[in-house]
């Protein structure tokens, strides 16, 4: 979609040009994954560092000379960090936080100072099990939302912004699955679910609503006659022309799937009138592909 809308947007279409952009644009949402992923060793290292200087201060307290290490003994972060496939992958996209330790401090002392990492301290005894949990609710309930971090990542790539929900989701459902003592074993989520299927119909989609761009305004123009096209919101009718195209195009994708897709789409990046609007037209063009004959889906049941 945010490609598409660039693409119809600028002046110079090259297509090709577009379409390494796309990809690129898809592997920096991988990075953004390993990137949260690394804060949380980072986290543990920064946690340590202040218990050592706690220890060297001039009049210790008996919390400094004792302090509780559950945090920076927890089992999950250490399988991260001691993880090979995480460790290629940090090197691979030269992550680094070294330049960033103000930042780790507030969200250190965040994460500190939440009724969380409290009871999690309080714990007569923690399993693994309770480790990895206490991660996920650390990275749900605390890093997701700290505005600090988010305005980190969003200075990094602008083309982030969009993409944190996603990537904070693949770090708590891979926190969820990382197993213990086991270093070599890759529990990293891959990028795609099926690669070759996932960038054919990725590439597919992308260009084929390119290539019926004009034809597809036009259909939608008509079911929009008090409208002109001009003053629809720019993202509905690109939304509408993406519906129109795997509605069409795509034989194996039910059509009921393809409007709850574009609907719930509109929802999230268009006006909030536009779920009501999408919802109208494609429902009316719908209407015309199947008394035409348009409609060309293999398999029972994907009309509907």
């Amino acid at each position: 979609m945010q490609a598409l809308y660039a693409f119809l947007q600028a002046d110079n279409h090259d297509l090709s040009k577009a379409e390494k952009q796309l990809h690129a644009s898809i592997d920096k949402v991988y990075e953004l994954y390993v990137f949260i992923l690394s804060l949380l060793p980072e986290l543990r290292d920064f946690a340590l560092k202040s218990q050592e200087e706690a220890k060297l201060k001039r009049l210790p307290t008996q919390e400094d000379l004792h302090p509780n290490t559950r945090f920076v003994a927890n089992k999950a972060i250490s399988a991260i960090g001691d993880n090979k496939a995480f460790q290629r992958a940090v090197n691979g996209y030269k992550i680094s936080w070294s330049n960033e330790q103000e930042l780790i401090k507030k969200i250190f002392l965040e994460i500190k100072a939440s009724e969380l990492y409290t009871n999690y301290l309080q714990e007569a005894s923690v399993n693994y099990a309770q480790d990895r949990e206490f991660l996920a609710k650390i990275v749900k309930g605390i890093l997701e939302d700290f505005e600090p971090l988010n305005y980190f990542f969003e200075e990094k790539s602008i083309i982030w912004t969009d993409d944190f929900d996603l990537a904070f989701s693949m770090v708590i459902k891979t926190i969820k699955q990382i197993p213990e003592n086991k270093p070599d074993e890759n529990f990293m989520l891959p990028l795609y679910k099926d690669e070759a299927d996932d960038k054919a119909f990725m590439l597919d989609l992308f260009r084929k609503t390119i290539l019926n761009n004009e034809a597809y305004e036009k259909l939608i123009g008509e079911k929009t006659q008090n409208w002109e096209v001009e003053r629809i919101a720019m993202m509905d009718v690109l939304l509408m022309k993406m519906a129109i195209t795997e509605i069409l195009n795509f034989s194996t994708i039910p059509t009921k799937v393809s409007l709850n897709e574009y609907i719930e789409l509109s929802k999230n990046y268009s006006t909030p009138k536009s779920q009501v609007f999408v919802n109208g037209i494609l429902d009316k063009l719908l209407a015309d592909f199947k008394a035409n004959g348009e409609l060309k889906k293999t398999g029972r049941g994907l009309m509907e």
